[in-house]
């Protein structure tokens, strides 16, 4: 996912609590500014106010006065809060591997101000604007995405995120790394000093793995999009029947996704004189099921993606950190909603929705170069023989798909215990998301490859045409690559059209497809709910 440039006017004003899926893929795709709805500061100065009043009483309170994990029996005076908090944040910042890519830390922060603006975490106001100065700078903290279990949050690559506000670590600032005090100093902050229970408030949370879990969901939808044309093109390329996708015969199966997807290739699909030129006499009384059964099994695959995204947005605007703060009656409560559970069980569901989505591309693909299922030039390419054609480019799709069946694997059944056997049971949620970007990419790759197979096959039957809907991905996909006259340096061409599904081409390309997808406005599913 290409990086946008920060700048331009303030985003629409969020609530916290009430962020939506809309609002939560345009933070993903670009950078901007974050405008917070007035109430928050109030709520917010409440949490802190209870939280000084426990430093004054000095009662015990986890993460106030108290070690963390398997020691949180021990006491700390008063006059060591503020190395308790900053002693925190160095010992967690044990992060490994690549960092974060840059709208996965946008999503982190949107979603950590958000959190924390609702005044359950005990933090100062002057803390959360200092997050949402790295927001609206474009200046992300960079984070490491190795070395969370998905339980007591995201902490190592939280801590990560809150060194940077400590100036300590590095900040990718518009595109440049740099030590995180130099940037901070460019972009006129100072480094901050945590107070009590701020650093735990800050790393203690599923940010993270909900931030992963969401980039990919997202990076799913243009795929998902891309692969209805794909499905669409290979019908009309086989010269398939639209006859399964009859409204009556999805009806009575009931399944929302299924019908929605029928009713999708039924709009794709009308008017295509390919079609027309086979409805009488064609001795073919059903096509394989890879043409056949798209909207059992790519409805199938939306309801699914649907599920998550609830699961995801709901995860999007909870508090997630512990203890929490009631203002109200000044108790701070130990619970353990820092558990990622609900995002590794999205997550998994996204990976096994998205690997069939190109189990099922792959299959198409198969269908079209064989000569005998399609009725085309063996492998697409006139001259078969002088030329391989699509031969090794099916090869490539189906090393991806298998790869997927490894990738897809549920992480959530996993678990190892950590802290002495305090936190006895995990999640594995920051993996099964950070999984879902390689297993999405590859999925990108094999239905691009379906596309440029497609419309291959859709000029091998000219002088008969396709849809209209149909025609125009058609013209879109011929204004990157070519015809495939016969054999050139191939990997240029996949490029360009897994270029166009990541660009999110074919999402607004046909209003009934763009609807069909969870965070459309049009889908009418905020994440609140």
């Amino acid at each position: 996912m290409a990086r946008a440039p920060a700048g331009g006017a303030p985003r629409p004003t969020i609530a916290p609590g009430e962020l939506t899926l809309p609002q939560l893929r345009e933070a993903y795709r670009r950078a901007g500014r974050l405008a917070l709805r007035p109430g928050w500061r109030r709520r917010v100065a409440a949490g802190a106010a209870a939280v000084r009043a426990i430093v004054e009483r000095g009662e015990p309170a986890y993460g106030v006065n108290t070690g963390f994990g398997k020691l949180a029996q021990t006491h700390i005076p008063r006059e060591s809060l503020a190395e308790l908090q900053r002693n925190l944040i160095l010992s967690h910042c044990v992060g490994v591997g690549a960092p974060l890519a840059a709208g996965v830390v946008r999503l982190v922060l949107l979603m950590k101000v958000a959190s924390l603006a609702q005044g359950y975490s005990g933090v100062r106001g002057e803390t959360i604007e200092a997050l949402r100065a790295l927001y609206d700078a474009d200046a992300l903290p960079v984070i490491p995405g190795q070395g969370s279990v998905g339980a007591s949050g995201d902490l190592a690559p939280l801590s990560h995120m809150t060194a940077a506000l400590m100036g300590l670590g590095e900040i990718d600032l518009r595109g440049e790394r740099l030590p995180a005090g130099v940037a901070l100093a460019r972009i006129g902050r100072t480094p901050i000093e945590l107070g009590p229970k701020e650093g735990l408030a800050l790393i203690n949370g599923t940010q993270v793995s909900a931030a992963l879990a969401l980039g990919a969901l997202f990076d799913a939808e243009a795929v998902f999009a891309a692969a209805l044309y794909a499905g669409a093109l290979s019908v009309d390329a086989a010269a398939g029947s639209d006859t399964p996708f009859d409204e009556r015969i999805h009806r009575l199966r009931r399944q929302p996704g299924q019908q929605a997807v029928a009713a999708a290739m039924r709009a794709l699909l009308a008017g295509s004189r390919i079609r027309e030129s086979h409805r009488r006499q064609d001795s073919r009384v059903q096509d394989p099921y890879s043409l056949r059964c798209q909207p059992q099994v790519m409805g199938a695959c939306l309801d699914q993606l649907r599920h998550a995204a609830e699961v995801l947005g709901r995860e999007a605007n909870a508090v997630t950190d512990n203890p929490l703060v009631f203002p109200d009656t000044g108790e701070v409560l130990s619970g353990g909603n820092f558990h990622a559970e609900p995002i590794a069980l999205a997550a998994d569901g996204i990976a096994t929705a998205v690997a069939e989505v190109g189990a099922l591309s792959e299959r198409r693909i198969a269908l079209l170069i064989d000569a005998n299922l399609s009725g085309l030039p063996p492998f697409l390419v006139r001259e078969p023989g002088l030329n391989s054609g699509f031969m090794i480019a099916h090869v490539t799709a189906a090393a991806l798909a298998s790869e997927n069946k490894s990738l897809a694997h549920p992480a959530s059944v996993d678990s190892l215990p950590t802290s002495a056997n305090q936190e006895d049971h995990v999640s594995m949620a920051t993996f099964a998301g950070r999984r879902l970007h390689p297993l999405v990419a590859n999925v990108r790759y094999i239905v691009a490859i379906e596309l440029l197979a497609a419309a291959q096959g859709i000029d091998l039957r000219a002088p008969l045409r396709t849809s209209a809907r149909l025609a125009r991905a058609h013209a879109l996909l011929r204004a990157r690559v070519p015809y495939y006259e016969r054999d050139r340096l191939f990997a240029p061409d996949i490029e360009a059209a897994q270029a166009l599904v990541d660009e999110g081409a074919f999402v607004t390309l046909e209003r009934r497809v763009h609807a069909l997808l969870p965070s459309s406005p049009a889908a009418g599913r905020a994440a609140a709910r």
